[in-house]
């Protein structure tokens, strides 16, 4: 089950990916974004980084070739991870980001693919698979090094592209406390998500028979 559960999940990652990618470069482009900058443009959302980091997290497991091409994305604490980081896009896309915008065609199948799909399917595997019974209190700071960083990159590119990946954060539309107090609460999200998956490892753990490590 763990292995089909991989194997869907390539797929429908890759197929979502590669599909908004050509989509995304042409209309972006129309919109008057240089080549590069509709480039840029594209991995700006974390939806579409954190889709990349599942496919890779799932290749680096099914087979040694793609072991050995992405062994950063192989280990326990990385895949649990990208697990917490694509249950954050999911559940905020579903709660605040999909009102927003009324996708058609390819795009709402990109939407589906991108957004739903690929969340369920890793997350699924997570838990039949992926999860090892060790995970510690001690990971949560390696985790949070991802969003932060992706927030820091987002505020940082939006002076300068006169642009963001996403609403909440236009610190010139909403005003800095707006902007933060939307960080702060995703930010919160995040380390729970964090404590959820780290309390789902521990008992998979305890089913598997392996003893959780705490610290």
């Amino acid at each position: 089950m763990g292995r089909l559960l991989q194997i869907a999940g390539v797929i429908a990652g890759l197929a979502g990916l590669v599909l908004q990618f050509c989509i995304t470069i042409p209309a972006s482009m129309e919109a008057g974004r240089s080549l590069l900058g509709s480039i840029v443009f594209y991995f700006s959302f974390f939806t579409i980084l954190t889709n990349i980091g599942a496919v890779l997290v799932h290749v680096s497991l099914l087979s040694p070739a793609g072991y050995a091409w992405f062994p950063a994305f192989a280990g326990p604490r990385a895949r649990t991870g990208v697990g917490v980081a694509i249950s954050l896009g999911f559940i905020v896309y579903a709660t605040v980001l999909a009102r927003l915008w009324q996708p058609q065609g390819l795009f709402l199948l990109c939407d589906i693919l991108l957004h739903y799909v690929t969340p369920v399917l890793f997350v699924l595997w997570w838990l039949v698979a992926g999860a090892d019974g060790r995970r510690t209190w001690s990971d949560i700071p390696w985790w949070m090094i991802y969003p932060l960083a992706y927030l820091a990159y987002a505020l940082i590119r939006a002076p300068f592209a006169g642009e963001v990946p996403y609403p909440f954060l236009d610190v010139a539309k909403n005003g800095a406390a707006s902007v933060a107090v939307s960080a702060l609460a995703i930010t919160a999200l995040f380390i729970g998500l964090s404590v959820l998956a780290v309390l789902l490892d521990h008992g998979i753990g305890r089913l598997r028979g392996k003893p959780a490590t705490r610290r």
